[in-house]
């Protein structure tokens, strides 16, 4: 193993995908780590961890599980076929984020001219009702006051 490292992922002939770590990093902080990767202990062999149901795309959860652990700054050693940063698997379909599709289609639509018509259109459509002119006088209203009522 190379010095410094933390964790080691290999194949294993008996426990299929396996992963250990070093006296570098804390015992329950390893054992946490690795469970949250879908790793379980080995009874019977301390320190050594195997992938919970490696018959259902144990390579890629291997993978992953070595890409999780480098991201987050532990030194990990992998076989060949396990490392990320060699052997990639099949490419994986890639669903559309809708959000960002979403998102994207608002700021183009926000940054393009609008099709609405910005003034009224000049000639109006034969089926419009004509606006009736303004009266010319203003209408006058006379207000009475009732009696014993107060003043303004």
């Amino acid at each position: 193993m190379q010095p410094g490292t933390h964790f080691a992922f290999g194949d294993h002939k008996e426990h299929g995908f396996v992963a250990s770590f070093t006296s570098s990093v804390p015992r329950h902080l390893a054992h946490w780590f690795l469970e949250r990767e879908q790793f379980e202990p080995v009874p019977g062999k301390p320190g050594l961890y195997r992938l919970s149901e490696p018959e259902r795309d144990g390579p890629r959860r291997t993978r992953q599980a070595v890409h999780d652990l480098r991201r987050r700054g532990y030194i990990v050693q992998a076989d060949i076929r396990l490392n990320p940063a060699v052997s990639a698997g099949p490419p994986q379909p890639v669903r559309p984020n809708t959000l960002l599709e979403r998102r994207s289609r608002l700021a183009q639509a926000a940054a393009s001219r609008t099709t609405q018509r910005s003034t009224p259109p000049t000639t109006s459509p034969p089926s419009a009702r004509p606006i009736p002119p303004k009266p010319t006088y203003a209408p006058t209203v006379h207000l009475t006051a009732a009696a014993g009522g107060r003043s303004r």
